[in-house]
């Protein structure tokens, strides 16, 4: 939820100086989790407030270069941001931070474990951190490396918890192509698939994209509640099918970690579904 100043319903010159320079910072923190960007109504819609007060406010910020524009109208952190931000030590980058639970989470299930993002073309997932399983036998993939949104449990995650707006831009322009027998190639079987990621808060994969592997992936919500990426655990069928719950568990807790590490509260909303 956004910051609001609550005070005796007597409003100030004082007061709206207040609530413009939270508004400011509420603007700067949510596009800084949203590196794609995102325009005027999602901003509204994230921050609760009504477009016509914060339309003078991004377009002071792209003025002064605290914000930029895409070609799509979009709005996302600017130059003068990241130049502001790059003059403070940042040792604590989130996957600085993230490593050592996800070090954790590879060593209690003995899996190889993955933290995704979308990409920016929005058609996949690309692996920005992962610690391979200590079996001989494990789920290849490496930093870097693309993967299907509708056929891994990381990308189902993600989709799950976007805005419903963007999820439904995404999963028209998705190709849907089949990768397995059980590869989800319908849009209806995939909306049904992602209205269950979001009742239960993790996603479980049986060999949709390689036969013999499975995933169990839960979302990373940042501090406004979108959805920052995902968290999962990869590894042979055999061995990850017997111990669906506890992994799924292992993995819904560690997502939880990385949350709060991100400035979210569990009593605070994810962006609406």
């Amino acid at each position: 939820m956004p910051n609001t100043e609550r005070g005796s319903g007597i409003r100030t010159s004082g007061d709206a100086g207040h609530r413009a320079a939270n508004r400011v910072v509420d603007i700067l923190e949510l596009l800084a989790v949203s590196p794609e960007g995102l325009a005027l109504r999602d901003v509204s819609a994230h921050l609760e407030a009504p477009k016509s007060s914060l339309l003078p406010l991004l377009r002071a910020l792209t003025a002064r270069g605290y914000l930029a524009q895409g070609r799509a109208g979009e709005y996302r952190l600017g130059r003068s941001a990241v130049d502001l931000g790059a003059a403070v030590p940042t040792a604590n980058a989130l996957m600085e931070a993230a490593r050592p639970a996800v070090v954790d989470l590879m060593r209690r299930t003995g899996e190889t474990v993955f933290l995704g993002t979308l990409s920016s073309d929005h058609t996949s997932i690309v692996f920005v951190d992962k610690v391979d399983s200590d079996h001989i036998i494990r789920y290849a993939g490496g930093v870097g490396d693309r993967r299907p949104l509708h056929a891994t449990a990381i990308g189902k995650a993600i989709l799950a918890f976007l805005p419903a707006r963007e999820r439904d831009g995404i999963l028209k322009s998705l190709s849907l192509s089949r990768h397995t027998d059980r590869t989800v190639t319908s849009l209806p079987a995939l909306r049904a698939s992602l209205e269950d990621v979001r009742k239960t808060g993790v996603c479980v994969t049986i060999e949709e994209l390689v036969p013999g592997a499975s995933g169990i992936a839960a979302p990373i919500f940042a501090r406004h509640g979108r959805v920052a990426g995902g968290c999962a655990i990869g590894g042979p069928t055999d061995r990850v099918r017997p111990r669906l719950r506890a992994l799924a568990a292992e993995v819904k807790a560690t997502a939880a970690i990385l949350s709060a590490r991100l400035g979210h509260r569990a009593d605070r909303k994810a962006a609406r579904p």
